[in-house]
């Protein structure tokens, strides 16, 4: 038995929902993937997975071989990890994306009335996971609370390490510049300075729910790393809000994090 095979169109449907599940698997990793190393990620893993096809012999064995090989790429070329337990996180949420994507999407086709005829070219299927995709990603937004990670702030003369919560009630913002605003403990804070003073000086106003308005004296850090299971952030020249009392009263994490820090524009990734 043959079947005709449309190289253009198997590249383009595999390209897009390798797409679908790298952007997935990136916004539950907050986001530590630039746009540009998704999308070769996702070119490399469709290309890899034409190469069963056009060689000779038996394609089973080729994709047994070659589709753990393309994931395996895929992941290091997106994500650039460092560390075998963030491989090993992200090679089984890589998996399970595609699974419960293809599952879903498998189950919508079957949905179809056959009567009517209806059989989705290629479009027609990429819209499909479009759909799902899309559900997928509002499923996560709405199910991710608060997040702890650790950070290490890298001062003057000193590097401190800390527990930090991820909090997206953080809309914190520096009026001058606009640039979001972590919050920090005050005796962590004076940890940083051994070798200088502290530079960058702003009064940063706030308000909270169901209290008064007001100020909070920041600082410019030079730099903070986010390391969450493995997944390393690095951030430049990041304000910080320094507070007396203690962020947590059973010392879980003594830093807040604004989660505009993930964007893009305010970090580069390691």
């Amino acid at each position: 038995m043959y079947y005709e095979i449309y190289i253009d169109s198997l590249l383009l449907v595999n390209f897009v929902m390798n797409l679908y599940c790298l952007e997935l698997v990136n916004l539950i990793c907050l986001r530590t993937a630039t746009r540009r190393r998704i999308l070769l990620g996702a070119v490399l893993g469709a290309v890899l997975y034409l190469v069963p096809f056009l060689l000779p012999g038996k394609g089973w064995l080729e994709m047994l071989i070659l589709f753990p090989a393309a994931a395996v790429i895929m992941i290091f070329v997106t994500f650039r990890l460092k560390e075998l337990q963030a491989f090993a996180r992200v090679f089984s949420l890589l998996l399970f994306s595609s699974c419960a994507l293809g599952g879903c999407m498998i189950l919508l086709l079957r949905l179809l009335p056959r009567s009517s005829g209806l059989r989705p070219g290629v479009f027609g299927i990429m819209g499909i996971g479009g759909v799902v995709f899309l559900e997928a990603v509002h499923l996560v937004q709405k199910n991710r609370g608060t997040d702890l990670c650790k950070v290490e702030l890298i001062g003057k003369g000193a590097r401190i390490t800390v527990s930090a919560l991820i909090d997206s009630g953080n809309g914190l913002i520096e009026p001058v510049s606009g640039r979001p605003v972590c919050i920090l403990e005050k005796n962590i804070f004076k940890g940083l300075w051994r070798n200088g003073q502290p530079e960058g000086f702003r009064v940063i106003p706030y308000h909270t729910v169901g209290k008064s308005r007001g100020i909070l004296y920041g600082y410019l850090i030079p730099e903070l790393i986010i390391n969450k299971e493995g997944m390393l952030i690095s951030c430049k020249n990041i304000y910080v809000g320094i507070v007396d009392e203690k962020l947590a009263s059973e010392g879980g994490y003594c830093m807040i994090l604004n989660p505009l820090l993930l964007q893009e524009k305010y970090r580069r990734t390691g």
